[in-house]
């Protein structure tokens, strides 16, 4: 099983898959809790050139609240990341993480309904962008 959950879409601008992401994201149940520009933010703090690039910190809160309940650490491993970049020649990537992979080394089968669910949902967003 594979890290990441990933889609290349060709046809549409960098921007209007950042916001398709955002809504389908939201459609699951997500919203954003953070947004790093990593192309602005290399420029910024190391004045290096770098592809458009959009990492979207995503939380299902009821989800996240489950997860919490059942290991007090899994904090760590939240939110969940999407990311949007621009692969070129017209093309663009939108990958998110794949939770199942990274609760099941935590160890808790608490986790693994959880994980699912939210593997499940992040599944549905990858598709329907």
């Amino acid at each position: 099983m594979t890290y990441y959950i990933n889609k290349v879409i060709s046809g549409s601008s960098f921007d209007q898959i950042v916001a398709k992401a955002v809504e389908a994201l939201k459609l699951e149940g997500f919203g954003i809790l953070t947004e790093i520009d990593v192309k602005a933010t290399m420029k910024q703090k190391l004045g290096a050139e770098f592809r458009d690039y959009r990492i979207l910190g995503a939380c299902n809160p009821s989800l996240a609240h489950q997860a919490l309940t059942v290991e007090d650490k899994i904090g760590t491993m939240l939110p969940c990341n999407v990311i949007v970049q621009d692969l070129g020649g017209g093309e663009i990537e939108v990958a998110a993480i794949n939770p199942q992979v990274g609760m099941e080394r935590v160890g808790n089968p608490a986790l693994a309904e959880i994980a699912r669910k939210v593997t499940d949902k992040l599944r549905n967003v990858i598709a329907n962008i």
